[in-house]
């Protein structure tokens, strides 16, 4: 299983946006991906790294991260290249 982190904040329509197209990856490959929401606002050590980037889909295990814009295909890649890691 993957674990993944997405790096958000409340309010922020385009992580909303974001948060569908990981949800949707996820409907179709439920057994592959945990995903745990990160609210920027919340963890100060975030804040400086990624306030004007967000969001951003992020693997602690190997710091890659991938930002917006994104869409499906995109998340799907990403993914990809974790699995072949």
């Amino acid at each position: 299983m993957i674990k993944l982190l997405l790096l958000s904040t409340a309010g922020c329509h385009l992580c909303e946006e974001a948060e569908s197209i990981i949800e949707a990856y996820r409907a179709q490959n439920t057994d592959q991906l945990a995903i745990e929401m990160i609210d920027i606002a919340e963890q100060t050590q975030w804040q400086a790294d990624y306030a004007v980037r967000i969001p951003v889909l992020y693997h602690p295990a190997t710091q890659q991260g991938l930002g917006w814009p994104f869409d499906r295909n995109d998340v799907n890649e990403f993914i990809s290249g974790l699995s072949n890691d």
